[in-house]
């Protein structure tokens, strides 16, 4: 299947015709969007999680929710202080500590006869030079892709689905507090196909985090 890159990131053709066909009264797409946190403020991100190389002390967000486009994506709920996440994890050499938020979304945008996990927080200590992608897959396994190398789910959630268009009558809008904001910036591209949608952690990230923790054992 032929892709398109944008902002580092590479999405089925076929994806973005879906987008472009959709009716007017379509509520959005289900997905997982990736957040960066900057300033106590989370901003969609500018590019994919498997190019972004977080330093030491960044803290990234993963958010499962309906969205009609990246300026009606949701924001990660809940404490995002690396300080806190990452308390008792120092700094090593050769390594970088990010702090991961994960926040598996509302009852209202989960797939049918499914449950949302708690949302969550975890540490990620990974190479110097790994990606964001590296750091997601070192805590929060098992991830599920498709025959693409979309991002379907992370731990494991949710069970079944990958980006689903959902009509008018499912899922419900998030509170206002939980919507990007202006000062929360980031790209408005109309359809949810900007960085922010992780349909772009390859499983080649993954693969290579592996090899590089396995050489370090």
């Amino acid at each position: 299947m032929s892709a398109v890159r944008r902002a580092g990131c590479v999405l089925p053709a076929a994806f973005l015709l879906l987008a472009a066909a959709a009716p007017a009264h379509a509520t959005g797409y289900r997905y997982w969007s990736f957040w960066e946190r900057s300033s106590g403020r989370w901003t969609y991100a500018t590019q994919g999680p498997s190019t972004a190389r977080p330093g030491d002390g960044a803290v990234e967000g993963f958010r499962f929710a309906v969205s009609a486009d990246s300026a009606d994506a949701s924001r990660p709920r809940g404490a995002a202080d690396f300080g806190t996440i990452c308390a008792g994890k120092p700094a090593a050499s050769g390594t970088k500590r990010v702090a991961v938020v994960l926040d598996f979304g509302t009852p209202a945008d989960a797939p049918s006869g499914e449950t949302p996990p708690a949302r969550r927080t975890a540490c990620a200590r990974i190479p110097a030079d790994a990606t964001a992608a590296d750091a997601l897959a070192a805590v929060a396994p098992p991830l599920r892709y498709d025959t693409n190398a979309l991002l379907c789910a992370i731990a494991g959630y949710p069970q079944k689905g990958c980006g689903e268009q959902v009509s008018g009558s499912a899922g419900k809008k998030a509170p206002a507090e939980e919507k990007k904001s202006g000062s929360d910036s980031g790209p408005s591209l109309g359809l949810p196909v900007g960085a922010g949608v992780v349909a772009v952690l390859a499983g080649a990230a993954v693969w290579q985090y592996r090899r590089r923790r396995d050489d370090s054992a």
